[in-house]
């Protein structure tokens, strides 16, 4: 009588069809709770579910659990896909193991991931090779001898083009630069936007610049972008011997201390070279903004100069500032303070026509103003403090006035920034005070325009409180949606 289950392949087949889907079942599970992690180890195991499992199944059905040789045709082939499929798993586990979870910083982020696509090729050349050679008893031997010999006169013909792909290479491994950076090359300088195995390419502003690699490791450049934080532009500027070295000093501080593009956590410097030149410290948030603040920089610098009688580059002349337009800055904005002509002629000669450039701010909050100044041309933006930028909440034209505290004593609430080139008539707290004096209403407009604005600042910081959001304008202040 035939017992079946005392032939040998009967506990291999028992075994398959019991082993098989208790392990698809687990892999299963272990899948979908990769899965719901969003774990990129999700990916070899349902590899490894999916194909590798049941090849596995099939081979040792096919050999163990039956009464096949070997070296049957049909069963290498079987062979041989078992055999990719592994080297596949294989690569896939170390791929995540070694680089998806890497932290930055790390040799395996630095890594070019050429590098990682050429020990990917090679792992699967020597697999296939060891393959081909267990399943189907082929001689690598002599293959892997006439390549080398190939190599070898390959490289030599081409000595020159390769030394210059592994230059390249090393510099990529290397990695002193990295998107974004900017550097500066003894060919040009601008920001990296690409790197490949073979060239850098680099934003000059007028074109992109390519770069082959090999160039940049046989080069000296600057990683401008490196160490990390600001930028540090520097600007020379020259004076006259006759200005006082702290009175351009502290201006020139002033000035740099409201570029909008500076670093928040670094502050501009200043220094005296002697015989009247200065050196300007900038520290910006990035090399591509260098022009810009240098530009704006030197244009404020040029009013603020003739605001404090300094003489920028020599030159201290004002055509603004002259008593014929003081005075009829006067006459134009005296009646609506109920002043008289013999009033405005006694305190013209301690009031100044003030020119300003745009985007200047010419009023912060929390500083008690010493003066009062009027628009004469132009336009002012105001803007109050909102959370972590500024609110707009409205503008003065030429005839409205800010320091209006000056007379109470009182810190201001709002900034006021220069919506374009602005003149305005400065006038000394003392005259103010006279001016209340001789007409003491002005002192109760005076109260109602400060009582106004507060309002209508409130009332907009409690709009944009229940707006929908809000969005930042091109001087630094919001304004609502």
């Amino acid at each position: 009588m035939f017992e079946i289950w005392k032939e040998p392949w009967f506990p291999w087949a028992v075994g398959l069809a019991i082993g098989l889907p208790v392990v698809l079942v687990v892999l299963t599970e272990v899948y979908g709770a990769l899965v719901r992690r969003g774990s990129a180890a999700a990916k070899p195991v349902r590899l490894l579910r999916n194909l590798v499992v049941p090849v596995l199944a099939l081979f040792l059905l096919m050999t163990l659990a039956s009464d096949q040789q070997f070296d049957v045709t049909w069963v290498r082939v079987v062979g041989t896909v078992l055999g990719f499929l592994l080297i596949l798993l294989l690569l896939s586990a170390f791929n995540v193991a070694l680089f998806t979870n890497a932290t930055e910083g790390s040799w395996q982020k630095r890594l070019p991931s050429i590098f990682i696509d050429l020990a990917r090729l090679a792992l699967i050349l020597v697999g296939l090779a060891i393959l081909f050679s267990w399943v189907w008893g082929a001689d690598v031997g002599g293959l892997v001898a006439a390549l080398g010999v190939t190599s070898i006169v390959i490289g030599l013909a081409l000595q020159n083009a390769v030394g210059s792909v592994i230059s390249g290479l090393l510099l990529l491994f290397e990695q002193p630069f990295k998107l974004g950076d900017f550097l500066d090359t003894p060919s040009g300088r601008g920001r990296v936007v690409e790197v490949n195995w073979r060239a850098v390419h680099i934003d000059t502003g007028n074109g992109i610049q390519i770069m082959p690699n090999a160039t940049l490791a046989g080069a000296s450049f600057t990683n401008l972008s490196q160490p990390a934080g600001a930028y540090v532009a520097t600007v020379p500027v020259k004076f006259t011997t006759d200005d006082a070295p702290h009175e351009v000093s502290a201006m020139l501080a002033t000035v740099a201390a409201g570029l909008p593009m500076l670093d928040p956590l670094d502050k501009p410097g200043v220094s005296y070279a002697g015989n009247a030149a200065y050196s300007v410290s900038l520290p910006v948030v990035s090399p591509a903004v260098e022009g810009e603040a240098t530009a704006l920089f030197l244009g404020w610098l040029w009013y603020a100069a003739r605001r404090n009688d300094l003489a920028l580059d020599g030159d201290s002349t004002d055509p603004v500032n002259t008593p014929e337009r003081v005075r009829e800055a006067l006459s134009l904005v005296g009646p609506s303070f109920g002043l008289d002509e013999d009033y405005l002629d006694a305190i013209a000669a301690t009031c100044r026509l003030e020119q300003w450039g745009a985007g200047e701010t010419l009023q912060v909050p929390g500083v008690v103003p010493d003066s009062l100044r009027i628009v004469i041309e132009g336009r002012l933006l105001l803007s109050t403090p909102f959370e972590t930028s500024r609110l707009q909440f409205g503008r003065l034209d030429p005839g409205e006035s800010i320091g209006l505290t000056s007379l109470t004593r009182q810190p201001t609430s709002y900034y006021a920034v220069a919506g374009g080139p602005v003149v305005m008539l400065r006038v000394p707290r003392d005259a103010v005070d006279a001016a209340v004096r001789l007409n003491p209403p002005l002192a109760r407009r005076i109260g109602e325009q400060l009582d106004n604005r507060q309002q209508i600042s409130d009332d907009a910081v409690a709009a944009a409180r229940g707006a929908s959001g809000i969005v930042l304008i091109g001087d630094g202040t919001a304004t609502l949606d």
